[in-house]
């Protein structure tokens, strides 16, 4: 069976979202090829991980790319990028998770480019008058992840509806985002 890079990460991905402590013996299984293929693809489960991490991050551009956010009013944009990125909601909690593990300092180049385009997203609800001044960008766009990867979690434990998650998500996010008059 041939079997080329992409489809194997893609299929690595779908067995680590559903199940994020499977073995490389499950995930070769999963493709359908041997461990020692899936060695010669990847020497272990840190080089399979770096591999998806640059997946993960190929697939978010183009979530925010899809999503438009430089235009039109922030919120909406922001409702775009929850909508575009929930697809791949379970895979980034498991790339989330799996980055925690490596040492602190080692963020991939990706990440700071994914950051900067989501926080720029915030920055310009900022300077509408749409969003509040007194959360950074920055702790922002970490909130963003933080409801995105705990919805995926709802949902991959049957506690919230997929169909649901997108809304809650965005509600709760701007809920708390959103400049209030009466402050």
């Amino acid at each position: 069976m041939s079997l080329d890079r992409e489809e194997l990460l893609g299929t690595a991905a779908e067995v680590l979202t559903r199940r994020p402590t499977s073995s490389m013996d499950e995930i070769a299984r999963a493709a359908g090829i041997s461990r020692a293929t899936l060695h010669r693809h990847f020497a272990g489960r840190d080089a399979l991980v770096r591999a998806l991490e640059d997946l993960g991050l190929r697939r978010l551009d183009a979530a925010l790319d899809a999503a438009r956010t430089e235009e039109g009013d922030a919120a909406e944009a922001v409702r775009r990028v929850v909508a575009q990125a929930e697809p791949l909601a379970g895979f980034l909690a498991f790339l989330v998770t799996e980055n925690q593990l490596f040492e602190p300092g080692e963020q991939h180049p990706g990440w700071e480019r994914i950051d900067a385009r989501i926080a720029a997203l915030f920055r310009r609800g900022q300077d509408e008058g749409t969003f509040r001044i007194d959360l950074t960008p920055a702790w922002l766009t970490e909130a963003l992840y933080a409801l995105i990867t705990a919805a995926a979690w709802a949902v991959q434990d049957g506690r919230v509806a997929a169909r649901d998650s997108v809304r809650m998500t965005v509600e709760l996010l701007l809920g708390g985002a959103r400049r209030s008059m009466e402050r």
